[in-house]
């Protein structure tokens, strides 16, 4: 199980998402010459995983048994269902304002960006057929079931098929966007640099595109990981008691496939001159170099 990590700096000037321009006084300007792409290796390394070997899923640690819930998994399993790729079926299940679903995670420290290659299909192929059937990447704070605080960037079907969703959750209020997406593979980076959140997506042979830049006041040691939930109508009249509706294992229509070829944890590098919630200080080709690794 990878230890948790040493804590990173903070970075300074978070303010709201603003494309204000820097002054003499503020922040700089972030060009995409001076961009470092994040450093692999180091104990934050140590966490990513190939999935090449059954084994690789004894790192991951499922959200149900750490926080005693109910396990809304239906299956999950590494290299065995999905050739060198983690895979997960959900029960029917949803991660929106103080309802839950399913996470597998590790816990790690400071400034992350996590990186990974899914694929989400329904159960029979194609698109999910059922609204909010989606797959991806989750940071979350720990112990946080009374107040959830967590943010995200999954794909799949949600209000309509082939999207991607970035959505914060604080405090119990959930805030998501949906981005259209070609359905197939999705590389998705989930990252956390000082108080700043990012969400960013790439369709299969595409380029890099910002999904959303939140600022979070997430703490330092967060749950980070995969999610995949699916079926919100079947939650029916539930969907206005989220305690009543995480008591009880709806039964449902789950339509849900997720296939997870790679997870890869990086440190993320930014100037204490760089406001990555001004986009006129981090342009997002700047942003996107810093949180994507090299070549991908």
């Amino acid at each position: 199980m990878a230890a948790i990590v040493s804590v990173a700096g903070m970075l300074a000037g978070c303010g709201t998402a603003t494309s204000a321009q820097p002054s003499p006084t503020g922040p700089g300007v972030l060009t995409l010459e001076a961009a470092i792409p994040p450093t692999p290796g180091g104990e934050v390394g140590a966490a990513s995983a190939e999935f090449a070997m059954a084994t690789d899923l004894a790192m991951w640690k499922k959200l149900s048994d750490v926080e005693k819930d109910l396990d809304r998994i239906a299956k999950l399993d590494v290299n065995k269902t999905a050739k060198g790729a983690m895979y997960l079926e959900p029960r029917t299940s949803a991660w929106f304002d103080g309802f839950r679903g399913p996470f597998v995670f590790q816990e790690l420290a400071g400034d992350i960006v996590m990186h990974a290659r899914v694929k989400v299909e329904g159960r029979s192929g194609g698109v999910p057929k059922r609204k909010f059937s989606l797959g991806g990447l989750m940071a979350r704070q720990p112990g946080s079931y009374a107040v959830p605080n967590w943010v995200s960037v999954t794909t799949g079907t949600a209000d309509k098929g082939s999207q991607v969703e970035v959505k914060y959750t604080r405090e119990g209020s959930s805030k998501p966007q949906e981005l259209a997406v070609k359905a197939g593979w999705v590389d998705l980076v989930l990252a956390r640099v000082g108080r700043v959140a990012v969400a960013l997506y790439k369709e299969d042979g595409g380029s890099w595109k910002v999904g959303k830049r939140w600022e979070s006041n997430l703490p330092e040691v967060l749950q980070w990981g995969i999610t995949a939930y699916t079926d919100w109508d079947s939650y029916s009249t539930l969907k206005k008691d989220a305690t009543k509706g995480n008591a009880t294992q709806v039964r449902g229509v789950p339509d849900v496939k997720l296939t997870v070829d790679f997870v890869r944890f990086l440190r993320p590098e930014l100037p204490d001159y760089a406001d990555p919630l001004n986009t006129a200080s981090v342009p997002d080709a700047a942003l996107i170099k810093s949180l994507t690794p090299a070549r991908a």
